[in-house]
This record gives structure tokens, C-alpha cells and sequence, in this order.
């Protein structure tokens, strides 16, 4: 009889603390809903979002966005200024350049194809219920919306001629309708590397990654070979891109922590020989 009182005593003064970690039925019933259509109109609100949140966060930016954001500026007016010099080089290259390249350049960066592209991404993840290739697919989709919205506003507003009008650098004609004023920036270029810096973005291996980008340098430089764009088009193109997707994709991944957060409930419980906390989650 000592022992047993003892023993509830002892019990008592120790407050045995223990957390219960079987998954509770409301988790186990939202899996069981996540269907083709409920997953579709989730990551629809994620597209949004990410779309939503790159177009906000220069609003958020602290100083060394702000810094960063100096350092794109200063790098695109230096390579505005050096522009037809090293359009004379590229364009000499163009000769000497496989064809095969040129065409993966031109196919890689036109819109259809990567739309086609990301969307079969996508369509594999949404089917398969693969997490990874869906991540990977709204990062694309929602970064190619959002930076194809400033392309056009760009493009555009600026009205840059083309290098093959023969009219220099320093010629624009602000909102024309001509294609051969819609030089600044490169869509080839953004479409391009917003769809390898997307995709690379998934793996770790340096040299996978290294593959992917120079699958992404390909329509870029094929447009310098063409004479299609000068360099500042093309390099302002891929820092957009890089900078939109990273963007979007803290956003994506804030969104999956927040989601993925477990919320546990306490309860208090006392038995005969026991008395704690007991967390469920």
C-alpha cells in the first residue's frame, strides 16, 4: 500500500509529460480529398499568388534589394554602352554556328513551345500527384505571367529598333506598333531562362544544374547571332527572369511551410498512476 501511494506521489511531482503523435482524423480526411480538380483549383490560387506577390514585393524591398536592384541598373546602362560593339561580334559568329543550336534557341524561347513545355510539366504533376513536378510547373507558369505582363509593358513603353534595322542603339519610337521597335527586352531570353532557372532550381547536383542553364543560354545567344537583339536586351531578359522566379518561388515555398505546419491541440490527463499533458497532432 506504502509503494502504491508512493508511486502516485512520485507520479504527481513529476507531471509525466507525453505527446501523442498519432495523425488526427481531420489529416487523414483531407488527404483522402485531394482530388485531380481540388489540387487544380489550389495551385490556380498559388499561381495567382505567386503572379500577385512579384509584383508586390519591390514595395517590401529593404536596402539591399535596393542595392541589388542599383547593381542591375548600373550593369544594363554599361552593356547599353558597349551594345553595338558587341553586336558586330556576335552577328560574325553567326555564320560559324550550328544550326542545330539556332533552332533549339528559336523553339526553346517562342512562346507556344514553352507554354507546351511547362503546361506538360505540370499536367504530369497534377495527374501523377507528384508534388515536386507540380511545385516545379507553378513556378514556371506563374513567373512566365508575371514576367511576361512587364515584358510587354517594356517592350512597348521603350520601343527599341532592333539591331537588324540598321538604325543603332540609341534609336526608339516609344509605344510603336512595329515589331522591329520591340527590342527591349529579349522574350526569347526571359521565356527561355525562367523555364531552365525554374527547373534547375530542383536539383542539387552542380553539374545537372550547370546543363540546364546552358540548355537556358542557347535561345539568348541565338538571338545575338541573328541580330534579333543587342546584348543589354538579352542580359536584362535573364536577370528578370532570375529575379522573378526566386521571387516566386520564397513565396511557393513560404506558403508549403505554413501549410505543412503541424497544430497541436493539448489535453490534460490523469489516470490512476499517471497525470500529464497530451499533444495531439
Amino acid at each position: 500500500m506504502i509503494f502504491k501511494n508512493l508511486k502516485h506521489i512520485f507520479c504527481v511531482l513529476l507531471t509525466v509529460f507525453t505527446i501523442n503523435t498519432v495523425q488526427s482524423q481531420e489529416i487523414v480526411d483531407s488527404l483522402k480529398k485531394e482530388t485531380t480538380w481540388n489540387l487544380l483549383k489550389e495551385d490556380g490560387k498559388s499561381i495567382f499568388g505567386g503572379v500577385k506577390h512579384a509584383y508586390s514585393a519591390p514595395f517590401k524591398w529593404k536596402k539591399d534589394d535596393w542595392l541589388t536592384f542599383g547593381g542591375i541598373a548600373l550593369g544594363t546602362t554599361l552593356l547599353y554602352i558597349y551594345d553595338e560593339e558587341t553586336n558586330h561580334y556576335f552577328v560574325n559568329q553567326n555564320e560559324g554556328a550550328p544550326q542545330m543550336l539556332k533552332e533549339i534557341g528559336w523553339y526553346y524561347g517562342s512562346p507556344q513551345n514553352f507554354f507546351m513545355i511547362s503546361t506538360g510539366i505540370y499536367g504530369y504533376g497534377l495527374l501523377a500527384k507528384n508534388d515536386k513536378f507540380r511545385h516545379t510547373g507553378v513556378l514556371i507558369l506563374s513567373s512566365a505571367v508575371a514576367t511576361g505582363f512587364i515584358q510587354t509593358i517594356l517592350k512597348n513603353g521603350v520601343g527599341r529598333a532592333r539591331p537588324s534595322t540598321g538604325f543603332g542603339k540609341d534609336s526608339f519610337d516609344p509605344f510603336s506598333k512595329e515589331s522591329f521597335y520591340h527590342s527591349f527586352p529579349s522574350g526569347h531570353a526571359i521565356l527561355s531562362f525562367t523555364a531552365s532557372h525554374a527547373i534547375a532550381k530542383q536539383f542539387d547536383n552542380i553539374w545537372i544544374k550547370g546543363g540546364i542553364y546552358g540548355v537556358g543560354l542557347i535561345a539568348p545567344i541565338s538571338r545575338l547571332w541573328i541580330d534579333a537583339h543587342w546584348l543589354s536586351d538579352v542580359v536584362l531578359g535573364m536577370v528578370l527572369s532570375v529575379v522573378v522566379v526566386d521571387s516566386v518561388d520564397n513565396f511557393l515555398k513560404g506558403k508549403q511551410t505554413s501549410r505543412r505546419e503541424p497544430k497541436i491541440t493539448w489535453n490534460f490527463r490523469a489516470g490512476i498512476d499517471s497525470i500529464g499533458l497530451v499533444g495531439t497532432f
